[in-house]
């Protein structure tokens, strides 16, 4: 190889580590705004929250002390804690089921009506739209014990009403119908959009090969083309779900006797009503430690057993 070959390749080495070098500047440029707000927003309150929950801090202290686990043990041996861990499990282990498959009947009566379809979006999609706050001073008197709607129709058919806020027996579960009402309207029009997208001719290949029954078409058409939503829709309504918090502030504040109290409201009264952040912090781990694991869940687990049209 002469002297110039050598050099012309030494030339279109060069040039091809300055345009790496400038493709992963501009890259970086692009990157950077968007890592830096995750670092600025998410991993740095986020490390600042675990840090906190090793010291006994206290809202307005000028000073702390690292106190290492001792938050995490006080916190597991707490009644307060476990009851609103139990009261969080429960909430989301009802609310979740309940609100996919009533959202996932609802799409599919929609879709197969005709008329009205987009009158029945909007009154099922109105509790997504509408103030929690507002809406809960709405449920106060709804489920007023003497004169709420609710009980005013029991008695009009011969049932006795109950005092649906004040019952620590069926107070956590009322929170559950409220949950409910409020998570179906979004999962129908997620569901309502997977619908949407499943092509017309697989029916008609259904139907010629002997599913002419519509629930047959549902389970071998319907269902498996669905998978990504549904996987989708729980684990949104698993999140949501454990972040309730407005409604039982608003009416119960965690009552009758901590019966309706939630992660999210001991953070709240920890927190903000007795002042030790450090323990608020610890708890603010667990309630996080729950979401990441239902990301992981969805990631490791259910991902693979969905089917990707």
């Amino acid at each position: 190889m002469t002297v110039g070959n050598l050099a012309s390749a030494a030339d279109t080495v060069e040039a091809d580590r300055q345009r790496d070098w400038r493709e992963a500047l501009a890259a970086m440029a692009l990157v950077g705004p968007a890592t830096a707000l995750i670092v600025v927003f998410l991993i740095g309150p986020l490390v600042c929250i675990a840090l906190l929950s090793l010291t006994d801090y206290q809202l307005g202290a000028k000073a702390l002390r690292f106190v290492g686990l001792a938050n995490y043990a006080e916190m597991f041996g707490d009644r307060v804690f476990r009851r609103s861990l139990e009261n969080t499990l429960t909430y989301v282990g009802v609310v979740v089921p309940l609100s996919v498959f009533l959202g996932l009947g609802a799409a599919l009566l929609i879709e197969a009506s005709a008329s009205l379809r987009g009158f029945y979006r909007t009154i099922f999609f109105l509790p997504v739209m509408a103030t929690l706050i507002a809406m809960a001073v709405v449920w106060e008197f709804v489920l007023h014990p003497q004169f709420g709607m609710l009980n005013l129709a029991l008695n009009a058919i011969g049932m006795t009403g109950q005092d649906w806020l004040h019952d620590r027996k069926i107070v956590l579960f009322t929170f559950c119908g409220i949950g409910v009402w409020q998570s179906l309207g979004f999962n129908m029009v997620l569901f309502m959009a997977g619908l949407t997208s499943i092509p017309r001719d697989l029916y008609e290949a259904a139907e010629v090969d002997g599913a002419g029954q519509a629930w047959n078409r549902f389970w071998t058409v319907t269902w498996p083309l669905l998978g990504p939503v549904t996987l989708f829709v729980v684990v949104i309504s698993a999140i949501r779900s454990f972040q309730v918090f407005d409604a039982i502030q608003v009416l119960t504040k965690g009552g009758p006797n901590r019966a309706s109290e939630v992660l999210l409201y001991t953070m709240y009264s920890e927190g903000f009503e007795y002042f030790r952040s450090g323990y608020a912090a610890a708890v603010t781990m667990v309630f996080l430690a729950f979401v990441l694991a239902l990301a992981l869940f969805k990631t490791w687990f259910l991902d693979r057993r969905v089917h990707y049209g």
